[in-house]
C-alpha cells in the first residue's frame, strides 16, 4: 500500500461557526490526508457576525511548532495557508514555506483577506501587499473576485463580468509570481456561478454551477478544503475545482431547508459522503 498523503494546514480555529480549521480538518481528513494542523488563532466563533467572541492569539507558537516539525523530519506533501490576522503571520508563513517546501510538494494559499468588494475590517491596502508577496510563493492561489482585485490593485466589477475581465485578473495574479490561479465567484451570465482557473499556459478553463441564493459564511473553506483534498488525490486542478464548486453547492442546497442563520455556516458534514463519491472513493 502506498504511503498516507499529508498536508499542512495553516489557519485559525473558530469553535463555532463552521469555517476554517474546523472545516478544513473533517474535510481534508475524510480525503484520505493526513492533515496537520497550525492554529494561528483560536476564537470562540468566527468574526463574522457574531460579537463578544474570544480570541487567543497563538503567533508566539507558530515558528516553534514549525520548528519541532522539522525536528522530526515532518515532510508534507502539500501546504495550505488560509485566514493569516497580521503582517507578522504572513512573514512567520513565508518562513515555513522556505523551510519545508520541496521540489516535490505543493504550497496553496488562499488570501482570505476580503469578500464582496471590501477588506474584512482588521486589513487595509498595505495587508494586501504583503499578502501578494506571499502568494507569490504559492504554486496555487485561490482567491475570490475581490482578493485578486486588491492584491492586483484592480477595479472591483460586482455582479455579471465579461471574459476579457476575468481573463485579465488571472494574467495578473500569475504576474505576481503565483505559478496557477484559481480565482472564485466568476459570474458570465444571472443564474451561473463558477470559478476561473489559470497556469503557466496562460489558457483560462472555466466551471460553473447554479448560483444559490443566499451568502452563507464557510463556504470558502469548504471550497479550499475540498479542492486541497481533490488535488490530492490525483485530480487536475480544473477537476478539483469543479469538485469543490458542486460539493458547496450540495453543502448550501441542504443548508437552505433547516432553519440556522446564516452565521452557522453551511451544511458540510452530511455532504461529505456526497464528496467522496465526487472524489471516485465509495
Amino acid at each position: 500500500m502506498e504511503n498516507q498523503k499529508r498536508l499542512i494546514a495553516i489557519n485559525d480555529i473558530s469553535g463555532f461557526g463552521k469555517c476554517s480549521l474546523t472545516v478544513a480538518l473533517p474535510i481534508i481528513s475524510a480525503a484520505g490526508i493526513e492533515t496537520i494542523c497550525m492554529p494561528t488563532a483560536v476564537l470562540s466563533t468566527h468574526t463574522g457576525g457574531f460579537t463578544g467572541y474570544t480570541y487567543r492569539d497563538l503567533t508566539c507558537d507558530m515558528p516553534e511548532m514549525g520548528k519541532h516539525w522539522k525536528s522530526i523530519s515532518i515532510n508534507p506533501d502539500a501546504i495550505y495557508s488560509g485566514f493569516l490576522g497580521s503582517f507578522d503571520q504572513i512573514d512567520i508563513v513565508k518562513d515555513f514555506v522556505d523551510n519545508f517546501k520541496t521540489e516535490s510538494n505543493i504550497f496553496i494559499a488562499d488570501p482570505c483577506m476580503a469578500d464582496h468588494g471590501k477588506m474584512y475590517a482588521v486589513f487595509d491596502k498595505k495587508f494586501a501587499k504583503a499578502m501578494a508577496e506571499l502568494c507569490a510563493k504559492a504554486d496555487i492561489i485561490l482567491p475570490n473576485i475581490t482578493e485578486a482585485c486588491f492584491i492586483t490593485d484592480s477595479e472591483y466589477i460586482e455582479g455579471v463580468q465579461t471574459e476579457e475581465y476575468i481573463i485579465s485578473l488571472l494574467n495578473k495574479l500569475l504576474d505576481i509570481g503565483a505559478k496557477n490561479v484559481v480565482l472564485t465567484g466568476v459570474t458570465f451570465e444571472e443564474g451561473k456561478l463558477g470559478a476561473a482557473c489559470m497556469g503557466q499556459d496562460r489558457i483560462p478553463q472555466f466551471y460553473f454551477a447554479e448560483k444559490l441564493p443566499g451568502a452563507y459564511h464557510g463556504t470558502g473553506d469548504v471550497f479550499a478544503s475540498s479542492f486541497c483534498g481533490a488535488l490530492l488525490n490525483g485530480k487536475t486542478i480544473l477537476e478539483a475545482m469543479s469538485i469543490a464548486a458542486n460539493y458547496v453547492c450540495d453543502c448550501i442546497r441542504r443548508t437552505q431547508a433547516m432553519d440556522n442563520p446564516i452565521t452557522y455556516g453551511v451544511d458540510f458534514e452530511r455532504g461529505i459522503p456526497y464528496y467522496l463519491k465526487e472524489l471516485g472513493k465509495i
